[in-house]
């Protein structure tokens, strides 16, 4: 592939497709692969300056990362892309022993040979900043020091107990770690800083970002830090966000993003597999709107007898869907009905419990020749999409009132499944009629 300008790993798939959303609005074509492609499958994407791969390491242990990151890291390289992103979740929710984002590091800095890493967690276009090395993100409209966020701060999997990023992902590794704060960044000394803490031997630096304008002056170190070969550079999708006001600026990329609204699909399919309360309210708002809800035993559904469980919930699925209704299949309605405690006892349930949703969700794909479907949860997408038969995902149209939760359009070898529309979204993101806009293609 020619003049490629980026290549990432996403740890899940919707932090995946958030990437390519970023990438596709600045005027970047851009694919994302569900698994290292053929060459034949590159070659039919050889107009984007961008290629993403889809993967799982958010809810992975730093022994999947050892063999899986690696492997990821090193088929990126052979791309030559500029820029080479980890792309992490910008809540930077992680922990030492699940989706640990300072063993990633060590192990992709390993294979670019590259002693500093940068790392970009802000992104105000996700209501994320990060201000001293300190991260803070918007919930409803109120802003709260990420340690004290009423969801992310109880996460099920890794909760957030920590605002200091540096001390947070001194937990996971021994790399030494440096910041360029805000008044550093604004300084005319900002690149010789940036210089200073690279050669004092910081393996890591944080660079702060809370607005536009800091945005761009990380854009322009990621940038003029670059090396011959592809530089490796870790965090949110502010990266792309970064690079992006960097690119506009020196006019590297001239194309004008375009899309047209899909319009109504008539009958959508979600399956559900979050627990977050922002998922709830849309849930119930979509109850209200059209949308038949199907409760799904999360526990029978990781159990010996998954099959019975899928097989129940596709038949009441197929009864909505027959009827015309669009229909909500989800395994937890609102953190009251978190049943991971449970789910956790048996070993890789919660992997099975997305590939559980995926299954059911291609059932009735191909049983009811659906033209669009949703899936909930950034680690239950990873798993369920997986199941789907999808090679690679476009964009079809952004969702501007959704931001990070584009409308994919899946490129597969099976007919049923080849140019469906697919919504990915995590569990916080969203307005509250999420689920119906899409169905009505109105943009989230």
């Amino acid at each position: 592939m020619q003049d490629l300008l980026l290549s990432y790993y996403g740890d899940d798939l919707t932090g995946s497709t958030d990437v390519m959303e970023a990438l596709e609005l600045g005027g970047i074509p851009t694919v994302l692969f569900m698994r290292q492609p053929e060459e034949a499958q590159l070659a039919q994407f050889a107009h984007c300056r961008a290629v993403g791969l889809a993967g799982s390491s958010r809810s992975e242990s730093p022994q999947w990362m050892d063999t899986h990151l690696k492997d990821a890291f090193a088929w990126l390289k052979t791309l030559g892309a500029e820029i080479c992103h980890y792309k992490v979740c910008s809540t930077f929710d992680s922990s030492p022993t699940i989706g640990s984002i300072g063993r990633a590091i060590e192990i992709g800095r390993s294979v670019f040979a590259q002693d500093s890493v940068p790392l970009v967690v802000g992104a105000p276009q996700l209501k994320r900043y990060t201000a001293f090395g300190h991260l803070f993100a918007g919930y409803r409209d109120k802003y709260y020091r990420i340690d004290r966020h009423p969801v992310m701060s109880r996460h099920p999997a890794t909760p957030m107990d920590e605002a200091d990023l540096l001390i947070h992902l001194s937990r996971q590794t021994r790399l030494a770690s440096g910041l360029l704060d805000l008044a550093t960044l604004r300084s005319a000394d900002r690149s010789a800083a940036f210089d200073r803490l690279a050669a004092d031997g910081a393996a890591i630096v944080l660079i702060d970002v809370d607005s536009p304008e800091s945005q761009a002056l990380a854009g322009k170190e990621i940038w003029r830090t670059r090396k011959q070969g592809g530089s490796f550079v870790v965090g949110s999708s502010g990266v792309e966000y970064a690079l992006l006001a960097e690119w506009a600026e020196t006019a590297v990329v001239r194309a004008e993003s375009r899309f047209s609204a899909p319009g109504a699909a008539g009958r959508v399919a979600v399956v559900s597999g979050s627990c977050s309360p922002t998922t709830e309210r849309q849930i119930r708002h979509a109850l209200t709107d059209g949308f038949d809800g199907i409760e799904v035993d999360p526990i029978q559904l990781v159990s010996e007898n998954s099959g019975q469980a899928i097989a129940r919930a596709a038949a009441s699925g197929r009864a909505s869907l027959g009827a015309g209704r669009s229909v909500i299949l989800y395994t937890a309605l609102g953190p009251a009905a978190d049943r991971g405690a449970e789910i956790d006892r048996q070993q890789g349930a919660r992997h099975k419990l997305g590939r559980g949703l995926g299954t059911l969700l291609r059932q009735l794909t191909e049983e009811q020749d659906l033209k669009r479907v949703i899936i909930a949860g950034g680690d239950t997408s990873s798993h369920a999409l997986g199941q789907m038969g999808v090679d690679a995902l476009t964009v079809r149209m952004p969702l501007p009132a959704s931001p990070g939760s584009p409308l994919c359009v899946a490129h597969s070898r099976i007919a049923a499944i080849d140019g469906l529309e697919v919504a990915l979204k995590g569990g916080q993101v969203g307005t509250d009629r999420y689920f119906s806009a899409i169905r009505d293609g109105l943009g989230g």
